[in-house]
């Protein structure tokens, strides 16, 4: 089950990875089909993972932590596309690269949760 999260969370941040880049170099294509897509797929992850957390199965601390991360990335795409996205805005680049970053961190807890070295 990780596994499958893992695979789905690293599409997800190839999606993210392609709209950092494309905003670094400063391109005006419209990117709001990749942004949806990235959050609906990562949202999916996240309550995947959450049932995981929450059922009857003892977990990891790795697991919950890497949940944690998750959701605080989460809350830093919401501000992108609720509060830049959504009001046209250009998107803070200080804040693409927190929430990458965290769920990088994040990403990284549960592969090194799911190969056994946490």
């Amino acid at each position: 089950m990780l596994t499958g999260i893992l695979v789905l969370f690293a599409a997800v941040a190839v999606v993210g990875l392609t709209m950092a880049i494309g905003h670094f170099r400063g391109r005006s294509t419209p990117i709001v089909p990749l942004a949806v897509l990235h959050g609906l797929v990562a949202a999916a992850g996240l309550v995947w993972l959450l049932m995981i957390v929450v059922g009857p199965d003892e977990i990891g601390v790795g697991v919950k932590v890497a949940l944690g991360l998750f959701l605080l990335a989460a809350v830093g795409g919401f501000i992108l596309a609720l509060g830049y996205h959504a009001r046209k805005r250009r998107l803070s680049s200080r804040l693409i690269l927190v929430h990458g970053g965290v769920a990088v961190v994040a990403f990284l807890v549960l592969l090194a949760t799911v190969l056994g070295v946490l």
